[in-house]
């Protein structure tokens, strides 16, 4: 990226920032994002279920887990990158009024960052549909592995999705846990499509939106208006946009700066023009 490229967002971004992050930040990390390049030879992405699916059928809730138990094996061992580490060091700075993350993966608190509202939950957490009672994804992990010991070795080579989940058709013969305090349907602790953010966490953010003194948005194509509706709020009280994303977004009109590139590249140049906290 060019020196005065940077330079010009740095004066865009020289208070203190609303960051809002999507999947395009864990791709170093080895999560694909939804739109992003595909390997080759790899099915198309399907969209992810609903909770409307899920909730429907027993056989939609095998077909969920079944290919959730494939993808966290490979998700859980997942590390923060450059940029989550970036984000968390502008922190420590005292630079981010707030860290919004529609990514699932746990990855932001994995590299540090405190000041954090995860929209969607966090994959690592699991809730029964019928008690509540929320419980560790890993011991749901490991109950699966052992009623299903062979399964994640069967379908070591699929392919991988931003929420977790792994491309997988034939998921018959699968074993689903159910609640160990009152025999319920589990689901994970994620706002799938279909349901509705929790009003306590759109509020934090609004709110930090309100007193942030510009909003960055990295690695969203804001297509949905759980993330988008922060870029609206920030344009209207005319606070600076700023967008770093591959590829276009739904954002990019109200944006007073787009970066085409990578979030951990940027975030790391950005980093270095930062002074150093006595």
């Amino acid at each position: 990226m060019a020196e005065h490229a940077y330079d010009d967002l740095h004066r865009l971004l020289a208070g203190r920032l609303a960051v809002l992050t999507g999947a395009g930040v864990s791709t170093d990390s080895g999560i694909p994002d939804y739109r992003g390049p595909r390997p080759a030879g790899a099915p198309p992405t399907r969209m992810p279920m609903t909770y409307q699916e899920f909730v429907a059928s027993p056989a939609n809730q095998q077909r969920y887990w079944a290919r959730a138990h494939v993808g966290w094996s490979r998700m859980g061992s997942a590390e923060p990158n450059a940029g989550h580490r970036a984000l968390a060091r502008l922190e420590a700075h005292g630079r981010i009024e707030l860290l919004v993350t529609q990514n699932v993966d746990g990855l932001h608190e994995r590299a540090g960052s405190q000041a954090l509202v995860a929209l969607h939950g966090r994959v690592a957490e699991v809730i029964c549909l019928d008690c509540r009672s929320v419980t560790g994804r890993a011991a749901v992990q490991a109950r699966m592995t052992a009623a299903n010991p062979d399964w994640a070795a069967r379908h070591a080579n699929a392919v991988i999705r931003p929420d977790g989940d792994v491309e997988l058709e034939a998921t018959r013969g699968f074993v689903v846990p159910r609640c160990e305090r009152c025999r319920g349907r589990l689901k994970p602790h994620v706002v799938f499509f279909g349901e509705n953010v929790p009003k306590d966490r759109v509020l934090r953010a609004q709110q930090a939106v309100a007193a942030a003194d510009a909003l960055l948005v990295l690695g969203s194509s804001l297509t949905v208006m759980s993330g988008f509706r922060f870029v609206r709020q920030a344009a209207k009280a005319g606070k600076p946009v700023v967008v770093v994303n591959r590829g276009t977004t739904r954002g990019d009109e109200l944006a007073a700066y787009k970066l085409e590139g990578g979030c951990s590249e940027f975030l790391t140049g950005l980093l270095e023009r930062e002074p150093v906290p006595a």
